[in-house]
Formats: structure tokens, C-alpha cells, sequence
């Protein structure tokens, strides 16, 4: 169980992997993500909290440390309305849940929360939000943590 973060439409990877920390490697982008628009995240994200946003999360360069930041911070997910691409399968090969859905009306910023991604839904409270479905094919790279790892136990006849 976690607590959602709700942010808006148009978060860039700018804003979640500012470039001015670039250099501190994973540790210090990840003290600074989001600070631009939410000044309490880095500090106050725990381990199961879930972003929910609106359309184009993601949207911007193609840093993979946009999703790393959240990854490293411990997020179980991220549920928008839509993601740039690039940062879609940045997240996805980091190992980050990412799920979209078409309403995300009515869920509130704090509000308790699971992802549930196997069965693809949110569930806020006592309501349970549907989410669209991870493909197939993308689940068993979730699962093992990210493409890297998926691979690895691929090759050893694991997956």
C-alpha cells in the first residue's frame, strides 16, 4: 500500500531527471526529481507510492534517468493517461511500472493506494480503478525487475 501523487498533464523528463544534477549520478537526480513542480516529492516519496498524471508523462529528451529517479525512489508505478514513448520503454526496461488509463478523474492527491498490475487496476480506497492492460509481452520484463535482468535469466533458461 502507498500514496498517490497526482500530478498534471506535460511532465517532461526535465523535470523528473533536472539536468544540473546529471553528474551526481542516480542519487543525487533522484534527490531532485520533480522538485520544479512538486518541491515535497524526493523527500517525502516512499517505497508503493504511485504517480498518477495526466496526458504526455514522460514527454521530452530521452534520458533513461527520468525513470531511473523514480525507480531508485522505490515508486510501484506510474498510472497516467498517456506517456511519451521514449520514456514509456525507458521505464519499462528499467523495470518500472507504467499503465495507462482512460479516467483517472476523482483520485486524489494522497489518497491510500495499491497497483495491482495483474489484474490492471488501481485501487484507491474502496474503489478500483481499471487500467488498460500491460501488453504480454512486456509483464515478464516487469516481473524480473527490467530488460537487463529478463535477459540475463533468458539465457540461462530461466524465462
Amino acid at each position: 500500500m502507498g500514496r498517490i501523487w497526482r500530478l498534471a498533464d506535460d511532465i517532461d523528463t526535465d523535470q523528473l531527471a533536472p539536468g544540473q544534477y546529471m553528474r551526481g549520478g542516480i542519487e543525487a537526480i533522484a534527490a531532485h526529481c520533480l522538485e520544479s513542480v512538486r518541491p515535497d516529492f524526493a523527500a517525502g516519496v516512499r517505497r508503493g507510492d504511485i504517480i498518477v498524471a495526466g496526458r504526455n508523462f514522460g514527454m521530452g529528451s530521452s534520458r533513461e534517468q527520468a525513470a531511473e529517479a523514480l525507480r531508485h525512489l522505490g515508486l510501484a508505478g506510474v498510472v497516467a493517461e498517456s506517456f511519451a514513448g521514449i520514456f514509456y520503454r525507458n521505464a519499462i526496461n528499467l523495470g518500472l511500472p507504467v499503465l495507462t488509463a482512460p479516467d483517472l478523474s476523482g483520485i486524489e492527491d494522497g489518497a491510500e493506494a495499491a497497483l495491482d498490475i495483474a489484474a490492471g487496476r488501481l485501487l484507491v480506497g474502496g474503489r478500483a480503478v481499471p487500467l488498460d492492460p500491460l501488453p504480454e509481452n512486456l509483464r515478464p520484463i516487469i516481473a524480473a525487475g527490467g530488460l537487463v535482468p529478463w535477459l540475463k535469466a533468458r539465457l540461462k533458461g530461466q524465462a
